[in-house]
């Protein structure tokens, strides 16, 4: 654990969730491939040419930008569109979407959160409030995070996407504390470090992937491992 800056009292623990507190590389991959395992057994879709669901994903993406900040919207507006171009009914379409959405959905909440990693939040719990502060759109009640955080917030539903300061802001207001009572733990310097600055709050930046980000801003606390955080308790 490598302090770049002396850090002020804290109240409330903010968590990212995917490639911070698990894994999330397998979990994604599973997930878009049941989607595609679904999407693959509708005649007319499997007739596209090229990779026709990132097709209709960029469309979307294009057309209406703001979803980019809500990833469930988007990607259920995408399946939604692309089965609007397959001469199907409308039940066909409503039905074939919100299949292909839920065998993602079903997949993308396949996680087991290590025993150790469940034991350093129980006991983090008993000094600060813990909270979630999420891009994604993992539901932390279908696996054995359920029931850790006090509240998750995500993007799309609660506010714009990180590093926009919204997500900290709202925390802010619900949990009655001032931007630098938080301290926002995360993986991604450009979404999770930025965001956490931008807003005010403290930050902790898992230093564990060799990835390539533009900015340039420090992390209060720089960690390689997760359980480094059970200094804090």
């Amino acid at each position: 654990m490598r302090f770049n800056r002396a850090i002020t009292p804290v109240r409330v623990l903010s968590f990212d969730l995917d490639d911070t507190l698990y894994n999330n590389h397998p979990i994604i991959l599973n997930a878009i491939r049941a989607m595609q395992d679904y999407l693959q057994s509708i005649p007319a879709w499997a007739n596209k040419q090229g990779d026709y669901w990132l097709e209709c994903r960029r469309h979307i993406g294009n057309t209406q930008p703001h979803l980019q900040d809500d990833v469930t919207t988007w990607r259920q507006v995408a399946l939604r569109y692309g089965m609007s171009q397959l001469n199907l009914t409308k039940d066909e379409i409503e039905r074939h979407s919100n299949n292909a959405y839920q065998a993602f959905a079903q997949a993308r909440s396949n996680i087991t959160v290590s025993d150790s990693v469940l034991a350093m939040l129980q006991q983090l719990a008993k000094k600060y409030t813990l909270i979630a502060i999420t891009n994604g759109n993992v539901d932390v009640e279908k696996f054995n995070l359920a029931g850790v955080f006090e509240r998750v917030y995500l993007a799309g539903p609660d506010g714009k996407a990180k590093p926009d300061a919204a997500l900290f802001q709202r925390a802010c207001q619900d949990l009655g504390v001032k931007p630098q009572q938080i301290l926002h733990i995360g993986d991604s310097l450009d979404t999770d470090v930025q965001g956490a600055n931008l807003a005010g709050c403290q930050s902790v930046w898992l230093n564990n992937q060799s990835t390539a980000y533009t900015y340039k801003g420090l992390a209060d606390i720089e960690i390689s491992d997760i359980l480094q955080l059970s200094r804090l308790s």
